[in-house]
């Protein structure tokens, strides 16, 4: 492990849950900095923006900095100046994801018959008229792009819905699945994460708490894989899952000890 040059970490139910350091997460991510480890924090929350996600690991007195992050939207972004240069796009999510797209030169469109991409992601304010206008636009032919597959984000008071109730929504109503997932496990992240690390997949590990995203990708990668139990996954989920992990650890705290 320790011979191992890339580490990558999930965040939610890793790192920290909500606002709640995970104890140790701090010393052992700084730890790897100061060892000249490449270290790549992996989410599948567009909630908030790359640079949020920074100075949230500041305020925890982690030294990230914006290459050490990467989120499905960044992704995104990349898939569609491949794909989707010039798509009219509606999004289903929250205002840092309509930003970044923004920023990036991608436009919203204003009826369904505009739209060349709808995109799903995590939106707390979901609701009659974004299925609506979703399925309209699904209706006349605009393709479905996912952020990510989650079913839900671990907190400190416990699990909240996330993207896949926007997904499931919309799939069901246009009797469709959605075209594309961005997000883990997808090989799309997969690329781009080896992409920003410079390093080959036998190179790197992928720590996180979900064994349907972080572990499956990880192992189809071809990286070590560390599952934690401080998030999401229990032990009855890994005894039944089809993904295992090399180790299993009871948090990131024990991550400097593997051999």
């Amino acid at each position: 492990m320790r011979n191992l040059k890339g580490y990558i970490f999930d965040l939610d139910g890793t790192v920290y849950l909500g606002k709640q350091l995970i104890e140790g997460a701090d010393t052992v991510v700084n730890s790897l900095f100061n060892e000249g480890k490449k270290v790549l924090f992996l989410t599948n929350k567009t909630i908030e923006s790359r640079q949020r996600y920074v100075e949230k690991l500041r305020r925890f007195k982690i030294n990230a900095r914006l290459e050490n992050i990467l989120n499905p939207t960044l992704t995104l972004i990349e898939y569609l100046r491949e794909h989707h240069p010039n798509a009219a796009l509606y999004v289903i999510g929250e205002q840092p994801i309509k930003d970044e797209l923004a920023l990036a030169g991608f436009r919203e469109g204003l009826t369904p018959a505009e739209i060349d991409v709808v995109v799903l992601s995590w939106d707390r304010d979901f609701h009659y008229d974004h299925l609506n206008f979703a399925y309209q636009s699904v209706k006349l032919g605009a393709k479905m792009i996912a952020t990510n597959p989650d079913r839900t984000c671990p907190m400190e008071v416990g699990d909240v819905p996330d993207c896949a109730g926007m997904i499931g929504a919309v799939e069901a109503v246009a009797g469709k699945t959605i075209d594309v997932q961005i997000g883990k496990p997808s090989i799309l992240t997969i690329e781009t994460a080896l992409g920003i690390l410079q390093l080959k997949p036998d190179e790197c590990v992928m720590i996180g708490d979900r064994l349907e995203t972080d572990i499956r990708m990880g192992i189809e990668a071809g990286m070590k894989t560390v599952l934690v139990l401080s998030g999401i996954t229990t032990k009855e989920d890994l005894r039944v899952s089809p993904w295992k992990p090399d180790y299993v650890l009871p948090s990131v705290s024990g991550l400097l000890s593997l051999k």
